[in-house]
């Protein structure tokens, strides 16, 4: 691995660990030339994705701008950082699996508000909005009138349990 900071191309790996779903591994590295420290993530990845445009370009796939794009949906809402990375590896395993080398934006936009509809109705809508393009209020109250019980977010969910049943006051 080449050191970011001097571009000396052995480093060392002084630490080593999954990460909490197991889906990759977290690697603290040192540069024995300039003596500067850096961590790097490996994750298996069973073949080469390419997402097909509206327009019939073909673009590798990019998993962060994936992550980047369901992070900024969620943004401000009660939803761990953990549950939106397992949110991620989750659709990354989906499409692997899926035997298709490549996937038109279409499927891939699909599949996202699919997950996010189920997780949170104020993400689903966010993304929705950016993926099909809302240009008036109209295409919201479309999109909100498809929406029966769907789960918003709480902080309860993202908040670790408290340890022990919680006790009425008495006056």
């Amino acid at each position: 691995m080449r050191c970011p900071f001097c571009g000396h191309d052995d480093t060392q790996v002084k630490d080593s660990r999954p990460n909490e779903d197991s889906a990759a591994i977290r690697r603290r590295r040192f540069c024995p030339t300039c003596g500067q420290r850096f961590t790097t993530i490996e994750r298996v990845q069973l073949r080469e994705l390419a997402v097909i445009k509206a327009d019939g370009r073909r673009v590798p796939f990019e998993r962060d701008k994936l992550a980047r794009s369901i992070r900024i949906a969620m943004r401000k809402r009660p939803i761990p950082e953990e549950r939106i990375e397992r949110i991620v590896n989750g659709l990354v395993r989906q499409l692997e699996a899926s035997g298709e080398n490549e996937i038109p934006t279409k499927q891939l936009g699909e599949l996202v508000m699919d997950t996010l509809r189920e997780v949170d109705a104020v993400a689903y809508v966010r993304f929705a909005s950016v993926y099909r393009d809302f240009r008036e209020a109209r295409d919201f109250e479309i999109i909100l009138g498809s929406l029966s019980e769907l789960p918003l977010a709480t902080a309860a969910e993202a908040a670790p349990a408290e340890a022990g049943p919680v006790e009425a006051k008495s006056r």
